[in-house]
């Protein structure tokens, strides 16, 4: 159950604000609570929402992979709001559910290439607290990626250090498309969903 309430449509008076949910509305058909919680600080909102636009859907990484690195660093922190909406994002950028569900084996599943495995590997050490990430999971990464693809793998995972943070400690409400998204593809994998739940349930 959220311990701060997300903002409604009507309460929020930024125009360049309401503009950036009605992005939100076009790519995933709903708003973030996260968002609309961040939104009784609008800079905040606002600012968050270019840097999710730089590093998520701008430069030379598919958009698949960023979304599978950023669902795999959210399943490495435990955050299950994120896990469902990157679940869902991965989903729309034709990752599989198969693909989705394999995801915490990736090392052993034929479905991701050496590269995937890669970024995943990166992911999968950097979410962990204290931080896994070697010089090793750099030297494979640079196998297959250029500098500056791996400064916006590693902007993904960072922005998710920001989001896990944000969503778990808020305990925020998952809205019902997501959810019904990750039961879909991760119930098979002991997923949950945890502190999250409307204030019905």
């Amino acid at each position: 159950m959220a311990h701060v309430d997300p903002l409604s449509r009507e309460e929020i008076q930024d125009a360049e604000l309401l503009a950036v949910l009605d992005r939100y509305e076009a790519t995933r058909g709903f708003v973030p609570n996260s968002v609309k919680t961040m939104a009784r600080r609008p800079k905040i909102a606002k600012a968050f929402a270019a840097l999710n636009q730089a590093i998520l859907y701008e430069g030379s990484v598919d958009t698949e992979l960023k979304m599978l690195v950023s669902l795999m660093a959210s399943l490495a922190a435990g955050c299950r709001y994120c896990q469902s909406h990157m679940t869902n994002l991965s989903s729309i950028y034709h990752a599989s559910d198969e693909k989705i569900a394999a995801l915490w084996s990736y090392e052993d599943s034929p479905l991701f290439d050496d590269a995937e495995k890669a970024a995943l590997r990166l992911a999968h050490h950097a979410a962990q607290v204290p931080n896994e990430v070697r010089a090793e999971d750099f030297a494979e990464l640079e196998k297959y990626f250029d500098e500056g693809q791996i400064v916006e793998i590693m902007a993904s995972i960072a922005l998710f250090g920001y989001l896990n943070r944000w969503n778990d400690s808020m305990a925020t409400t998952l809205e019902d498309h997501p959810r019904r998204v990750c039961e879909r593809t991760l119930g098979g994998v002991d997923w949950h969903l945890g502190k999250h739940r409307p204030k019905t349930e």
